[in-house]
Order: C-alpha cells, then sequence, then structure tokens
C-alpha cells in the first residue's frame, strides 16, 4: 500500500463507510457477558469464543478454531499471505472481561451497549473487545484499497478467554501450539495511549513477581507481660522487613535485584519529558495527596521504566476492639515487584528468598510463596517493526506519534519468551475509559483510527519490518 494522502483518505473512507455496520457487529459481542472469573458465566465465555471464531471466519480468515484451556476457550485464526518470503505477524488480544453489574454504579446495563456522545459504552468496549475487533475492519480496509486477496503478512489472531483471570493457562497454551504460533512479530492490542490529542505507541510493559511471607514465632499467642522482650515477636519482624525494603533514597535495598537492570538512554529520558504530563491531575487520579520514589527519577519513569516493590498488605496478631497484650503466634506481609528489562524473575525470587533469610532472627520460621510471575518485555526504539507500528500510527492520526510505557503487567512477556519474537503495542484506549470500571467505554474516533492504524500497517511490516 502506497503511503500517499489518496491512499490514507481511502482507507479512511472505507472505514468510514463502514462504520454503523462494524459498531452493530460490536455491540452484538458486547452483549456476551464473557465473565472468566464467574463459574456461572463460563457458557458465556464460551459463547464469546464462538461469535468470534464465526466472525473472523466471516471476515475471510481461512482458518478460525476454538482452542480449549482447562478454563476458558481462547479463538486462534490465520490467514497466509501467499507470500513465501512473507512476514508473519501474530495478533494478541482476550475476549474475557471484568465482572459487571448495574449496582456497581453503572448508569445502563453493562452489558447492553449504548452510544452518546461519539462514545460506545458497555463492559468490554475498550478492554478488549473493541481494540480485536478493530483489526477485522482494519484487515478488510487494506484488502479493499490494495485490492488483494489476502493480506500482505501472514496474519494470525490469538485471543485469549481468561486475561481478566490473570491467564492462568496462558503459558502452557502457547507452549503447546508454539509451531503454530510462530511468528516475526507479535502485535499486542490489549493498550492504550497517551489521550486523544496527544497518540502515542508503547514500547514495553513490567514483569511481575509478588509473594506472601508467612512468619511464625511461638506456637500459640503468649502474655506480652510475662515473655515480651525475650522472645521474637513475628509481627515485630514483619514491620522491620517492610521497614528495610527500601533504603533512604528509596531504592529496593535487596542484594542483586537491580542485576541486568537496562537503564534508561537519555533519548529516552528525554522522550518522555515530551510528554504533557499533568502531575497534579495524575496525583488526583491516584488518590494521593504527593509524590514519593526512587530518586534521580521522574514520576514517569518510576512506573513505567525503573523496578519497584511495594507491600500490598501487612498483618498479624489481635486486631479486635480495645488491647490484648500478647506476643503474636504468626504474622504475614505481602509483597510485589514489578521487573523492567534485563531482570531475571527467577534471580529476583531467589534475591528476595536470601534477604528475607538474612534478615529474620532465630526463633522465627518462615515460608514464602510466589504466586504466577510475569517476565518484562521492552521492543528498542530503533527496531524496523516498531517503526513501522508509528508509521502507521501516524498516517491514521496524521501527527507525530510519541513513546510510552505500560506501568503494569501482562501476558505480553509470555509471548516473547516462548515465540522468540519482538513484542510491539497497538491500542487506542484512553486513560478516561474506565477500564474495569463501571461505564467503561470506548472513544469511537480513536476505535476508527485503530482500524486505519491496523489497514496501513501490514504494508509497512511486510517492506520494513525484518531486523
Amino acid at each position: 500500500m502506497s503511503n500517499t494522502p489518496d491512499t490514507d483518505n481511502a482507507v479512511r473512507a472505507y472505514v468510514d463507510s463502514h462504520r454503523a455496520a462494524f459498531l452493530a457487529e460490536l455491540s452484538e459481542w458486547l452483549r456476551i457477558p464473557s465473565v472468566s472469573a464467574d463459574p456461572a458465566r463460563a457458557d458465556d465465555v464460551r459463547r464469546s469464543a464462538q461469535w468470534l471464531r464465526d466472525h473472523l471466519a466471516a471476515t475471510g480468515f481461512p482458518v478460525a478454531e476454538i482452542w480449549d484451556t482447562p478454563g476458558a476457550p481462547a479463538v486462534f485464526a490465520e490467514w497466509p499471505s501467499g507470500d513465501p518470503d512473507a512476514l508473519t505477524v501474530l495478533v494478541y488480544g482476550h475476549h474475557d472481561v471484568q465482572p459487571a453489574d448495574r449496582e456497581d454504579g453503572w448508569r445502563t446495563d453493562p452489558f447492553e451497549p449504548v452510544i452518546e456522545d461519539g462514545r460506545l459504552y458497555a463492559r468490554g468496549a475498550a478492554d478488549d473487545k473493541g481494540q480485536v475487533l478493530f483489526h477485522t475492519l482494519g484487515i478488510r480496509a487494506h484488502l479493499a484499497v490494495t485490492g488483494r486477496r489476502a493480506p500482505a503478512v501472514n496474519l494470525k489472531l490469538l485471543i485469549e478467554g481468561e486475561e481478566e483471570s490473570g491467564s492462568p493457562h496462558f503459558p502452557e497454551l502457547i507452549r503447546a501450539h508454539a509451531d503454530r504460533l510462530a511468528c516475526d512479530t507479535v502485535i499486542v492490542s490489549d493498550t492504550g495511549m497517551w489521550s486523544e490529542d496527544t497518540p502515542t505507541v508503547c514500547t514495553g510493559m513490567r514483569g511481575l513477581v509478588d509473594c506472601q511471607i508467612d512468619l511464625h514465632g511461638p506456637g500459640q499467642d503468649i502474655h506480652s507481660g510475662s515473655f515480651g522482650g525475650a522472645v521474637p515477636n513475628p509481627a515485630t519482624e514483619a514491620a522491620r522487613l517492610a521497614a528495610a525494603l527500601h533504603d533512604a533514597d528509596r531504592k529496593v535495598a535487596i542484594p542483586g535485584f537491580y542485576d541486568g537492570v537496562v537503564e534508561l538512554t537519555d533519548r529516552e529520558r528525554a522522550l518522555f519529558a515530551e510528554l504533557p504530563f499533568d502531575e497534579a491531575g495524575w496525583l488526583r487520579t491516584a488518590h494521593s495527596r504527593a509524590t514519593l520514589g526512587e530518586a534521580g527519577h521522574s514520576t514517569l519513569e518510576r512506573i513505567w521504566a525503573r523496578p519497584t516493590a511495594e507491600v500490598n498488605g501487612i498483618g498479624g496478631g489481635y486486631q479486635g476492639p480495645g488491647g490484648k497484650t500478647i506476643v503474636p503466634s504468626a504474622a504475614q506481609l505481602k509483597l510485589s515487584f514489578r521487573l523492567v528489562a534485563g531482570q531475571d524473575v527467577e534471580k529476583v525470587q531467589a534475591a528476595v528468598r536470601d534477604w528475607v533469610a538474612a534478615q529474620l532472627p532465630a526463633g522465627i520460621r518462615h515460608e514464602i510463596t510466589y504466586w504466577g510471575a510475569t517476565r518484562p518485555c521492552l521492543t528498542p526504539l530503533d527496531h524496523p517493526a516498531l517503526q513501522s507500528v508509528v508509521r502507521a500510527v501516524g498516517r491514521a492520526f496524521g501527527q507525530e506519534i510519541r513513546f510510552t510505557r505500560e506501568g503494569g503487567s501482562g501476558p505480553a512477556a509470555d509471548l516473547q519468551d516462548v515465540l522468540g519474537a519482538p513484542v510491539l503495542f497497538l491500542g487506542i484506549s484512553v486513560p478516561s475509559d474506565g477500564w474495569h470500571a463501571p461505564n467503561e467505554k470506548v472513544e469511537l474516533g480513536l476505535l476508527m483510527k485503530g482500524a486505519e492504524t491496523a489497514a496501513h500497517l501490514w504494508d509497512d511490516l511486510a517492506e520494513n519490518g525484518r531486523e
């Protein structure tokens, strides 16, 4: 597809002329309450997968299948280019949604889509059904404008059904189907951009390690007068662990924690600084009164590009009304660590184990339980495939594209690790869309821009996406 104003106008015209039909299709899908966390909705999650499979087949994908897991089903689709040397691209998203009830604060039924003032309100409108489905409109526009019978790349889709439940079966799913999922590039459309006025491309996502530390002291609660000050107190040791987690500069004080961290370049720091960041507004969103974090880094750097440690919960001993003068027998600490490129999940877990053991006195027995870990992923700014995404977004929006990262974590790194392909992010959601909140919505103008971007992307990747 030539990069000309006429081509861009043709894509926009196609998307605009098919907008009403597309929104009707999306609304039909949004009416299916595919809440993966609710066992009572298991049939609805399967119905959602069946709807998507049928829709992808109707779009033209010659392969459209449901892949079962021990939990909720995923959907796989494939459309070969026909060119033996074509790049292979895998698009990832999810079709399950967060729980939603009118009583949560929704103005309308969360599973009855409503369009008002250029916005579509429904659970899943932005996270993630709307961002999955714009790819089907985009591929139709790509074919219509280019006159092709198949995409310019070998196009695959993997749309999972358990992302909102932590993707418990996703790593095994992609390992089991690694041969069919093999690709040169992964496109994740489960993310967003800075704002409607400042279109951006995300270049990375942090990883996650979280754990629970159980501390045991006396064999039962004991009298603080008779024994206090002479035996170790697990509640005190939990508090000491929490206090020792950071040094005076708010750096994580666990030896070896920063091993391998890929530091921000001067260019990346400058690009972050270009974004129109309103710290006061951000604090209001965070329901906080002041910023605080690792010295020497801006707020955006701290939440996007620096590893962190947080105390998620601490408890032990008596919590009822009034006093109870005891040395408690047990205490508990819950911690989470966000990781950045270069950090290794297993090494961080080992470092935490060693640190905890070194901090605790004799007489305190402890166990550490780790939950599912997520690896970080980062695509270098100069990667050819990333530049293809940037150009495609720029053509759709008609302006300069800036860069962000994502402070949270997701299954994208599993795709990167198993498939050995770079992960790129193509999302059009904005912070006001209210993911997981009442009255979730998507901006229709941005949704159409997503379809335009997808229409432009496949030719650009075909021509320029290889390293």
